[in-house]
């Protein structure tokens, strides 16, 4: 396939529409743009993405708040939704405060609270080594990734000095994975999708243990749903936190805030 001329372009518009893709002409014009005129590249990356694989690992990165996050295959994609917890994540961070995106994948929160706030001190944990690796290319220079199980990751000096503790964890209920879109069921780890038989086991274990972690008003703020906000939330308050459910429609995302 030629990547010259507006031809080859629309005849790849085409393929992707076909196979289900419904911004196929911007998917098109990236394809061709990352496969920089090779054109056994753009039909590898094509084929790839016609597969079903998520159009950020073919690409390699994801557009997230404005910057552009590395997205290896096998690790969780930033959605659009997730800028509000980045946002108001920035908003609680001090200057020269600290700040953990727990459950990070690629590590898209922390290195949005980095750029955003360059005299704060970033982790970045996940328990997926995949995630990790790919979350410390992301943080090189400015910030840190560590591996483990939540809160086991990081160093106990922290306890009792985190001002923002951003928090992704998956939420999907484990019987809902299997309706959820083929690029993320299949592409992506089960780990970083499956909250346990109500979507909130993750939930409860963060919220059991953030206290003993926040600095003096610092603040957990937990993406979730709309649906298991209130549920988010109750978890929160029989931990001793004073829970905030706050909404942005225009990304459909929703954070429960604990302080």
């Amino acid at each position: 396939m030629s990547v010259s001329g507006v031809g080859s372009q629309a005849v790849l518009a085409a393929r992707l529409r076909a196979a289900g893709c419904v911004f196929a002409e911007d998917e098109a014009a990236l394809l061709v743009d990352a496969a920089a005129g090779d054109p056994g590249r753009l039909a590898g990356l094509a084929e790839r993405r016609i597969a079903g694989e998520p159009l950020e690992t073919v690409l390699g990165w994801a557009e997230f708040c404005g910057l552009r996050i590395g997205v290896r295959p096998g690790v969780f994609v930033p959605r659009r939704r997730t800028e509000f917890l980045a946002e108001l994540a920035v908003a609680a961070l001090p200057a020269r405060g600290v700040a953990v995106d727990l459950c990070c994948g690629s590590g898209a929160i922390a290195v949005v609270l980095a750029a955003r706030t360059p005299g704060a001190r970033v982790f970045a944990v996940d328990v997926d080594p995949l995630a990790v690796a790919c979350a410390a290319e992301n943080l090189a220079g400015v910030g840190t990734a560590r591996c483990g199980d939540l809160f086991d990751a990081l160093p106990t000096a922290l306890s009792g000095r985190i001002d923002v503790l951003a928090v992704n964890a998956p939420y999907v209920p484990t019987e809902e994975i299997a309706l959820m879109p083929p690029e993320a069921r299949d592409h992506e780890p089960t780990v970083a999708l499956d909250g346990g038989p109500d979507g909130l086991d993750v939930h409860r274990r963060v919220a059991a243990a953030a206290a003993g972690w926040l600095a003096p008003g610092g603040v957990v703020l937990i993406e979730t749903s709309r649906q298991q906000a209130p549920g988010t939330a109750v978890l929160m308050e029989q931990a001793g936190l004073r829970a905030t459910v706050v909404r942005d429609d225009e990304v459909d995302g929703t954070v429960v805030t604990g302080s």
